[in-house]
């Protein structure tokens, strides 16, 4: 859903879902899918990949590298 660029140059790929087990697995599932179609000779690998949700208290790092953030741990 989102490419975020940072200052340094290094960019994270973004997938916004509200929630629920299954729809950020899916989420999880489509970052993977389009990180592999990326064309690492022409530029850099992302920085990260991250759900956005609306549901939950706190973020995480899944096995998998994904960050799980929701939108509340965003504020200040």
């Amino acid at each position: 859903d989102m490419v975020i660029h940072l200052p340094n140059g290094k960019y994270g790929l973004i997938e916004v879902k509200i929630g629920g087990e299954k729809l950020i697995e899916e989420g999880c599932n489509n970052l993977k899918i389009l990180r592999d179609k990326l064309d690492y000779t022409k530029m850099k690998k992302p920085a990260f990949l991250m759900i956005l949700t609306a549901t939950g208290d706190y973020a995480f790092r899944r096995k998998d590298d994904i960050i799980i953030c929701p939108i509340r741990c965003l504020r200040d």
